[in-house]
């Protein structure tokens, strides 16, 4: 047996050992300790994190449901991804039709987004 692939079989082995080990000890310590925020800590995320959070969500909420004229938007995606399929190139098009899919599962992430900025705001912002 070559001694690389010998290296390589023993660090594979290594890993896989490491990765079961740390999965059962991360499993069985569930304790969490409450994360404390100070006053002027509250006040920074209100005043400048969450604002700029909501902006960036709106932003990219748009773009995604924008129209074929917007760069990045679904109705762009699946627009160049006909382009390509009428080219010949099944390739990109294929490629394209991936990431216009994967647009759907980002509106739901930054929807939960928004919820936990809302639920924040409300909780110690003082906005309803």
């Amino acid at each position: 047996m070559n001694t690389w692939i010998r290296r390589i079989a023993v660090a594979a082995a290594v890993a896989g050992v490491g990765l079961a080990t740390t999965g059962v000890a991360s499993a069985q310590d569930k304790t969490y300790a409450p994360v404390t925020l100070s006053p002027e800590q509250v006040k920074k995320i209100c005043e400048q994190r969450l604002p700029r959070i909501e902006d960036r969500v709106n932003r990219l909420t748009s773009r995604i449901n924008g129209g074929a004229d917007a760069i990045g938007s679904t109705a762009w995606l699946k627009a160049q991804a006909q382009k390509a399929r009428d080219a010949g190139d099944t390739a990109r098009a294929e490629r394209l039709d991936k990431r216009a899919e994967r647009r759907g599962e980002q509106l739901a992430h930054l929807g939960k987004v928004q919820e936990r900025v809302d639920k924040f705001q409300s909780e110690h912002c003082g906005v309803k």
